[in-house]
């Protein structure tokens, strides 16, 4: 039984992504200075975010929200206008932001794509990410592409049975190990974790301990030669 699909991760396993939430943030954190330190801030922040997912979901105007939410939680209901405007500003700001590649992103896609079945798995906006798809140009290299409110079990058996042979013959690749990794395992597939240097606190978890479907790796360089050795077990 061989590996037939390649699921991949895209913000912070195909290109920057969090790294813009944490520069907004810290502009989130300027403008309330007068309202709390860091500390309390990003704390309450986190809090609202987590508390928003299931309404929200992922993604940059959940954020925004969380942000507006946040700000009139610390000012008591009298966040000032300007306030609102800045954070507003600052959301559509990361809508647009220009989308840059990770290193060795589009020669690993390249290499993988002429063996094997490509398909993205992602969390987050629909219209966000389709745009950062099409601006990174790496649409073609995917058979299928599929933008989920959350990545669990039922969802790999799902996606892997509809675009391939399978969660055995599938690995699922990317930079969380809540997302990307466990639930992966979880389904039968094969899971590969590609850290990336900063790691929101919602996608934090250990790493399985000694499983044999399980693989680190610290670029996606690495992947085509990860992929092509392994040879799965029934």
């Amino acid at each position: 039984m061989n590996i037939t699909t390649v699921g991949l991760d895209a913000d912070d396993t195909l290109w920057h992504n969090e790294t813009i939430f944490r520069l907004t943030q810290d502009r989130f954190v300027a403008l309330l200075a007068d309202h709390a330190d860091r500390a309390t801030l990003e704390a309450r922040m986190a809090e609202t975010e987590k508390r928003n997912l299931r309404l929200y979901g992922y993604g940059v105007k959940g954020f925004t929200l969380s942000m507006i939410e946040t700000a009139m939680e610390l000012t008591g209901g009298e966040a000032p206008a300007s306030v609102v405007r800045e954070i507003l500003a600052a959301g559509r700001e990361m809508l647009a932001h220009p989308v840059e590649t990770l290193p060795g992103v589009d020669e690993a896609l390249a290499a993988l794509s002429d063996r094997y079945r490509l398909v993205l798995i992602t969390k987050g906006d629909l219209l966000d990410q389709e745009r950062k798809l099409a601006a990174s140009g790496l649409g073609d290299l995917f058979a299928a592409i599929e933008i989920v409110s959350e990545k669990d079990r039922e969802i790999y058996e799902r996606i892997f049975d509809r675009h391939g042979s399978g969660a055995r013959e599938a690995v699922m690749v990317g930079n969380s190990m809540k997302s990307d990794v466990l639930p992966a395992l979880e389904a039968g597939a094969w899971a590969v974790h590609i850290p990336y240097a900063i790691t929101w606190a919602h996608e934090v978890a250990d790493a399985p301990d000694n499983h044999d479907r399980y693989g680190a790796l610290a670029s996606i360089a690495d992947l085509p030669e990860w992929v092509a050795g392994r040879t799965p077990q029934a």
